[in-house]
């Protein structure tokens, strides 16, 4: 029998983070309970985040190549857009999966308490349950997966139905005809390109100098071109100073070099302003548990808090905020319950824009290599030299490989263009493995592919691309 065996879990939060670490525990035989406020596991992500996005993302990409097939000599005529079909679909894909993960629980033998929980002390719990009841519960240890919510901006705080966050933009209540959206990160962004091909004129407001902050400017040309041809107006360098509801629509204060006029008129305001951790955890007080100044829980490299009997991952103890970080940080914080030697100390956590085209990196950045003042060589590859990118008439892609120019490994990988999400893994894996650019270069890519290009970027470190011409390193 294990170690484990019948050890007493608790897991806090039942998204990506939080039922990982459930399931993982439950596999090791220790004895599991997971609370959340939902009816089934899948947290934020899966009910109000990524997986209702995509869906809707989907749709939109299927709405802008079917209008852009006329360069290809097929000519649709205008989409009709049933909004209560799209939501059904949206629903319907959110309900299979959060099904899914409710069987997957009872399959596990994982008790799911559908409540809220506050610690009474370090190992023990007050839970308020759906249906009224209270108990209280003891356990060996405890793991806290709270997630995140939607940041606020009191100056943008205002009552009304035509002001939204990103849950309520995902409700899909209507397509607005004029639509903006105060924030250039990539929520912002997925959103107002969902709103677009819907049909609504959407604008983005950003107070920084370019969208996607922190992200390398030459993955986010690409992407900004081409929304500048579906978006009504990208305003750069200026915020909103007030915001007032009006009878026909939200009347929006600007601030900026260049804005003009400085009060337009909306018929709904998108908020996507970054997210904020979900650390106010009624009795965490009275347990060892230290929250940083900007609201996460402290944990070292195995997740564990301050207090020994408690663990905390996800969004609730920092950046990136992302459901496949969580999920690895729930597994990691598990095995080290189960004394397992592991650590959460990732060289790569890819990050993925999923708007068209995608933007997707992992590693360093060049951005941050040139703040940290760092030596590294860069390997572009242009999709315009790529035969599998025209094909599908989508050139306008960007593969970049930053390397250690003594040691020749894999330090980062950047990629805008069609599909990046899925093409980032191998770099991800590069990364993680030490790859070199021999490595790449010599690993056989199947022709015509777009993850070719990530071979022939390895190329271009040596000046030996096949399709383009760069002088050839000494």
């Amino acid at each position: 029998m294990s170690e484990t065996s019948g050890l007493r879990i608790a897991v806090v939060g039942g998204g990506p983070g939080g039922y990982a670490a459930a399931f993982l525990a439950a596999d090791l035989g220790m004895n599991v309970t997971l609370i959340d406020q939902e009816l089934n596991p899948g947290g934020v992500c899966l009910y109000r985040g990524c997986i209702p996005s995509k869906a809707l993302l989907h749709v939109a990409k299927l709405i802008d190549e079917s209008r852009h097939a006329k360069n290809w000599g097929i000519e649709f005529g205008e989409p009709k857009i049933d909004l209560a079909r799209l939501r059904a679909f949206k629903e319907g894909v959110v309900n299979k999966l959060t099904g899914g993960l409710g069987q997957l629980s009872k399959q596990r033998k994982v008790q799911y308490i559908q409540g809220k929980a506050a610690f009474q002390k370090a190992n023990t719990l007050r839970i308020s349950k759906a249906d009224g009841t209270e108990s209280s519960l003891t356990f060996d240890r405890i793991i806290v997966a709270t997630g995140s919510r939607p940041a606020v901006v009191p100056s943008l705080k205002l009552d009304s139905p035509r002001m939204m966050d990103s849950t309520g933009a995902l409700d899909l209540k209507d397509a607005p005809g004029t639509l903006l959206v105060v924030g250039g990160g990539y929520i912002g962004l997925e959103l107002g390109s969902v709103y677009a091909a819907l049909g609504s004129k959407v604008s983005v407001v950003e107070m920084t100098a370019g969208l996607l902050p922190g992200a390398d400017r030459d993955l986010v040309l690409p992407l900004h071109k081409r929304i500048e041809k579906s978006f009504a107006a990208i305003l750069m360098n200026t915020t909103v100073t007030a915001v007032k509801e009006e009878s026909n629509g939200i009347r929006v204060s600007f601030d900026g070099p260049e804005i003009k006029p400085r009060d337009q008129l909306f018929d709904k305001v998108l908020v996507s302003v970054g997210r904020k951790p979900n650390s106010e955890i009624s009795g965490l007080d009275k347990t060892q548990v230290q929250v940083g100044p900007r609201g996460f829980i402290q944990v070292n490299k195995q997740l564990q808090t301050h207090d020994p009997a408690i663990y905390a991952i996800g969004d609730v103890v920092g950046e990136p905020m992302l459901a496949h970080k969580a999920s690895h940080e729930g597994r990691t914080a598990v095995e080290a319950i189960a004394g397992h030697k592991v650590a959460f100390e990732p060289n790569a956590i890819p990050v993925v824009v999923f708007t068209d085209p995608e933007i997707a990196w992992c590693g360093l950045t060049e951005t941050q290599a040139q703040k940290e003042g760092r030596e590294i060589k860069v390997a572009k590859f242009p999709w315009a030299a790529s035969g599998r990118a025209m094909t599908i008439d989508r050139t306008e892609g960007l593969t970049k490989i930053i390397f250690d120019p003594k040691t020749e490994m894999v330090l980062g990988v950047g990629i805008v263009g069609a599909g990046a999400g899925e093409l980032i893994a191998e770099g991800v894996l590069a990364v993680e493995m030490a790859a070199t650019a021999t490595d790449l270069a010599l690993s056989i890519h199947p022709h015509p592919t777009l993850s070719e290009t990530i071979m022939e970027s390895a190329e271009v470190f040596f000046g030996t691309s096949t399709h383009i011409y760069r002088p050839k390193r000494p």
